[in-house]
């Protein structure tokens, strides 16, 4: 044993540099992690959002056209292209027949010829009665809400955050029993 040497131990720092070297990449894996969880949250949150907007659409469409058929004859699904035009002081884009808790209701009527058009086929289809064809797009507009108000309201947030619209069409034939007006 006379042969080795007794070498002074120097090490010079290595370990400290290879553990910070590891807690690095460990703070970075750990970083990008809670960065890819923030964001699935958000697209967690938009497509709740989104799902809460449409079943409340889809509530409002129902709301609306069983409000117009519990009219009977008064409804306005037996308005001809004319009246349509007349009470949406000559706007052919359609008239606003319902606005309820910030959902638009436009009804636009599809007759553009001089004669009704045929039904839609159906199981009890009875020829040569026509129909009033007439189609209702509801929106509504939803997105990232706020509390902003004492009440505890819910409000849309400032102008920096997105705002969406979705809408539902909805096309009505209605049986006319004459030419011009409905049953």
């Amino acid at each position: 044993m006379a042969h080795l040497k007794n070498i002074p131990n120097k090490q010079q720092g290595v370990v400290l540099i290879t553990a910070l070297i590891m807690v690095i990449a460990v703070t970075g894996i750990a970083v990008t992690l809670m960065s890819s969880s923030t964001i699935d949250i958000k697209i967690t949150n938009a497509a709740q959002e989104r799902e809460v907007a449409e079943n409340e659409l889809i509530g409002e469409v129902q709301r609306m056209i069983s409000g117009e058929a519990n009219k009977g004859a008064g409804n306005q699904f037996f308005l001809s292209p004319d009246e349509v035009t007349s009470i949406a002081s000559g706007d052919e884009s359609g008239m606003v027949i319902a606005n309820h808790n910030g959902m638009k209701s436009k009804m636009i009527n599809l007759n553009k010829g001089a004669l009704n058009l045929e039904c839609p086929r159906r199981f009890n289809f009875t020829a040569g009665v026509s129909c009033n064809m007439v189609q209702v797009a509801t929106t509504i507009d939803y997105g990232p809400k706020i509390k902003n108000s004492p009440a505890n309201e819910m409000k849309y947030s400032p102008a920096n955050e997105m705002k969406y619209s979705l809408t539902i069409v909805t096309g009505i034939a209605q049986e006319m029993a004459s030419t011009g007006k409905g049953i």
